[in-house]
């Protein structure tokens, strides 16, 4: 074997190469075994929770930033694009009493809008394309912009960058295909009434 690697040097180079590779590729498999840093499973329950559209309403500048920060004891009612509904899931994560959504200025954070531009008053400036986290406005320089509705996820982020206030924020329209029935009023039974038992 040896005089055979000695008298063909291609072999030899091939010998070398593939023992240098077994020699660094278990060097590497031992120290990611050695050194693996374990993550903390809540920030994954927590980040698979939020609706991972990255916007930074929460005042972080993601999501996985916000579910660190929830972790370490933050209110978990700051995600708008998630609502009420990622409010509570995380609510029932944490253990806690899921607060009302801290819609931060917005006026109603229950209805879900999604971005509208005017585009007749469009200048073409790409300032909305850049602002938008989820890639849902279409358009180049210079040139017309559109919103895919199906991807907007209402996080007013493009609105403001706009020079020419082209952006609006409009309520989804009711359709088939997003229609559901509205939550009964918890005070529907005259006994449940707060004002029937207190007479």
């Amino acid at each position: 074997m040896i005089e055979l690697i000695t008298n063909q040097p291609i072999i030899a180079a091939l010998v070398a190469l593939g023992l240098l590779a077994l020699f660094f590729g278990a060097l590497l498999g031992f120290a990611s075994v050695q050194f693996k840093v374990e993550g903390d499973p809540i920030v994954e329950q927590l980040d698979s929770l939020l609706p991972q559209t990255q916007c930074g309403q929460c005042g972080y500048p993601g999501c996985r930033p916000y579910a660190e920060q929830i972790a370490q004891g933050d209110e978990i009612n700051k995600c708008p694009p998630g609502g009420q509904t990622t409010v509570e899931a995380i609510a029932e994560l944490m253990g806690v009493e899921a607060p009302q959504l801290d819609s931060g200025g917005a006026e109603s954070a229950d209805i879900k809008r999604v971005a509208v531009i005017r585009e007749d008053e469009c200048i073409g400036c790409t300032k909305c394309i850049q602002a938008c986290p989820m890639d849902a406005i279409l358009g180049a320089a210079k040139q017309m912009h559109t919103v895919i509705s199906d991807e907007c996820t209402g996080c007013d982020l493009c609105v403001e960058p706009c020079p020419v206030d082209c952006i609006d924020m409009l309520p989804i329209p009711v359709t088939l295909q997003n229609w559901a029935w509205q939550k009964p009023n918890p005070n529907i039974i005259a006994t449940d009434n707060p004002q029937h038992q207190a007479a």
